[in-house]
């Protein structure tokens, strides 16, 4: 099966590592969960795979050829999209020219299948095509977001904070398309603060909280056993120590709470 390998990646920001030796794969056709509090070094991990920050140590290989350290654009052609944290689009362009500008490197062709499948997706863009970006609600330029990731039809896609700042109802309608996705065969990383929410899609999942992984498993492990989660975040400042022992805290994430770290916690990752 095809996957994207991540392996002993460290990752440092402002000469200090944010993620610390993370290894997990990313298998086509499945949603992989990665959970944990902010500050734990998830966005880090995105946007290290996806070329905007080059990892001190480690590899990244899809579907057999390293990756890590290549320039975005590098990465995005070899197949692998990011969408990251925030909403980041061009207020002051229409859908359409968002969507245009996110497939400036395919081909003619390429790019018309990629709308045409953006749309497929996302229905209610199409009518919204001319509309400016900067107009449109949160769920709607979330939608943007994620067709110009999609435009390009990657292998794999690293999705980071899913439903961040938008209504329940509108999640629910963004569920279903990511599900879609993976059963079209791409390969999705989901960074979600809603545990239940990320649980109910994938077939793997992680928990990050300190820079490392502090679980690995099947997403059903946390469905059936949910004080797994929180005894991963009771680890904070183990050095090295995956998730071991007997939790018996009760579940923190669920579908009305989303995932928080401790006081203080700061937004590095």
């Amino acid at each position: 099966m095809s996957s994207l390998v991540l392996r002993d990646l460290t990752v440092e920001r402002g000469g200090r590592a944010v993620v610390r030796d993370v290894s997990l794969e990313i298998a086509t056709g499945q949603v992989t969960a990665l959970l944990g509090p902010n500050g734990a070094g998830k966005s880090t991990l995105v946007l290290a795979v996806g070329g905007v920050l080059r990892p001190r140590t480690g590899t990244v290989l899809l579907d057999g050829t390293d990756i890590a350290g290549r320039r975005p654009e590098r990465i995005r052609q070899a197949g692998l999209a990011i969408v990251p944290e925030g909403r980041r689009l061009l207020p002051d362009l229409t859908v359409e020219d968002n969507l245009r500008v996110a497939s400036y490197a395919l081909t003619r062709e390429q790019a018309q299948a990629g709308r045409e499948r953006v749309l497929e997706l996302f229905p209610q863009l199409g009518q919204r095509l001319t509309a400016a970006a900067r107009t449109l609600s949160g769920g709607e330029q979330q939608m943007v977001v994620l067709a110009q990731a999609l435009i390009s039809q990657p292998r794999y896609l690293l999705i980071d904070e899913l439903s961040l700042g938008l209504a329940p109802v509108v999640v629910g309608r963004l569920i279903p398309v990511i599900r879609t996705v993976a059963e079209s065969g791409t390969g999705v990383l989901l960074i979600e603060q809603f545990a239940t929410v990320a649980l109910g899609l994938a077939h793997q999942a992680h928990i990050m909280e300190g820079g490392r992984l502090r679980f690995s498993g099947l997403a059903s492990e946390l469905r059936e056993q949910p004080e797994l989660l929180s005894s991963a975040y009771l680890l904070r400042g183990s050095p090295t120590e995956p998730l071991r022992g007997s939790p018996t805290e009760p579940l923190r994430g669920s579908a009305t709470e989303p995932l928080r770290g401790g006081p203080g916690t700061e937004r590095a990752g």
